[in-house]
């Protein structure tokens, strides 16, 4: 928890790097209700300190347009915090991060104190981050480039390799990014397909700012649907397998991202595109009930391969 006067800078520190800020995001980044933003708010304005209010439903707070005020040092909790975002962002691989990574650690290395200068250093040197790396980072000014639309809620043109090798030129609506599992994907519109779909990052060849505008949906869950639509991106075999339990186990039991799951009348539906058989034939093993392969009937010779496997090594003493 943060201490008041401690949140209250913090408010400060957000306005000076803002244009403008709502008071529910206020609230948020602060977790307190927005009553209180008001209250801090009326704290900063009776320092002295220039904040201007809009009010309206989708009202803000800003700085006096041309007020500065001196750079604030950090504390140590932020400094702490910053040093690990930093770590985690040269730790998931994104292209071209590793040397701004080194270049902002050493600036706000200069300006800490000796002291939180080696607790930091500490953290530097001894924190192990136990995070898949990204096996094929995007550049860097892609993703820059797609979390300004989005923030914008402006359409850009990307030109975007398929699994199948084809390039194809859409006009995109990008709603957020995700970080899952060592690959970046992007959410939104795609105007050639007229449909929501998920894209890599790492597949896009290259993109440009448009200037037409979206209005991206109310609640929109990113990483919701990036789990949805890993299971049906093409690849080698389509599986479809009945699961003779109840969805609540099997969701317990199968990957998030692994397969659709659906309640059927006889039990759990599980479907996916999987370039392995094997793979799935494993992952089918840890289920732990009684399945019937609808499709491919390949699947049958990979868990009977596995059985046998598994079979093998039961029986193994040497």
């Amino acid at each position: 928890m943060y201490f008041p006067t401690t949140r209250v800078l913090t408010v400060l520190e957000l306005l000076q790097s803002r244009a403008k800020i709502s008071g529910p995001e206020l609230a948020e980044r602060l977790e307190v209700d927005t009553r209180t933003v008001r209250r801090y708010i009326t704290m900063l304005q009776d320092l002295g300190i220039p904040v201007e209010a809009e009010r309206g439903r989708y009202g803000s707070y800003r700085l006096r347009p041309g007020f500065k005020l001196p750079p604030l040092m950090f504390t140590d909790d932020e400094a702490l915090a910053l040093s690990l975002g930093l770590l985690a962002a040269r730790k998931i691989g994104l292209s071209g991060a590793a040397p701004a990574v080194e270049g902002a650690l050493a600036k706000v290395e200069r300006v800490l104190p000796n002291a939180l200068r080696e607790r930091v250093q500490a953290v530097q040197e001894t924190l192990i981050f136990d995070m898949t790396p990204s096996s094929t980072p995007p550049r860097s000014e892609i993703v820059s480039t797609l979390s300004t639309a989005a923030r914008q809620e402006r359409t850009v043109e990307i030109f975007y390799r398929a699994y199948t090798g084809d390039i194809t030129e859409r006009a995109f609506d990008p709603y957020g990014l995700v970080y899952r599992s060592g690959f970046w994907y992007t959410v939104g519109y795609c105007h050639l397909r007229s449909d929501l779909r998920t894209f890599r990052l790492d597949r896009i060849q290259d993109i440009e700012m448009g200037d037409d505008t979206f209005i991206r949906p109310a609640d929109f869950d990113c990483l919701d649907q990036v789990l949805r639509s890993i299971p049906r991106t093409p690849a080698s075999w389509f599986v479809d397998v009945l699961l003779k339990t109840t969805l609540e186990v099997a969701q317990q039991r199968v990957p998030p991202a692994m397969a659709l799951l659906e309640q059927e009348p006889e039990g759990v539906s599980f479907r996916c595109y999987v370039d392995s058989l094997d793979w799935v034939a494993y992952v089918l093993g840890g289920v732990r009930c009684p399945l019937v392969i609808r499709q491919p009937l390949e699947l049958r010779d990979a868990m009977r391969q596995l059985a046998q496997d598994l079979l093998a090594n039961a029986e193994r003493t040497e």
